[in-house]
């Protein structure tokens, strides 16, 4: 994540404020070995633009930057980055929480993560759903 940032902040001259998230995959009591996103292309950057757009629109930014992996990934590699440039530090931090919220529970991904038992389809948990239902 970090061979983004520096360039993105750098792009965006006269900024009040940065912020950024980087989202890992998590070990849940050692219990996930991996996990793998899976994705259409086509569908996934048209909805990542129009969600770049929205948040962009909203919150009066300057820039916004969201880098998503997909394939498999090992318990402590990066998954995300969501990083925001505006004015002022409160439209950053909320763009954020707002770009992170929708991708959580309402993105372009199939998740399923890898356990001792084998392979498991990964669902947005009811506290996902409602991080995202305060955006409306």
């Amino acid at each position: 994540p970090g061979q983004f940032i520096g360039p993105f902040t750098n792009a965006h001259p006269g900024l009040g404020g940065v912020c950024t998230f980087v989202g890992e995959v998590r070990a849940d009591d050692d219990a996930v070995e991996a996990l793998e996103l899976i994705h259409y292309e086509k569908m996934t950057l048209k909805g990542m633009e129009e969600l770049a757009d929205r948040a962009i629109a909203r919150f009066d930014l300057m820039g916004l930057l969201v880098v998503h992996r997909s394939g498999v990934m090992q318990v402590g590699e990066p998954i995300v980055l969501v990083s925001a440039a505006a004015k002022h530090r409160r439209e950053a931090i909320d763009a954020v929480d707002f770009a992170m919220d929708h991708l959580k529970s309402d993105s372009w991904f199939w998740k399923r993560e890898r356990r001792a038992d084998g392979w498991h389809w990964i669902e947005p948990r009811d506290r996902d759903h409602a991080d995202l239902a305060r955006w409306a």
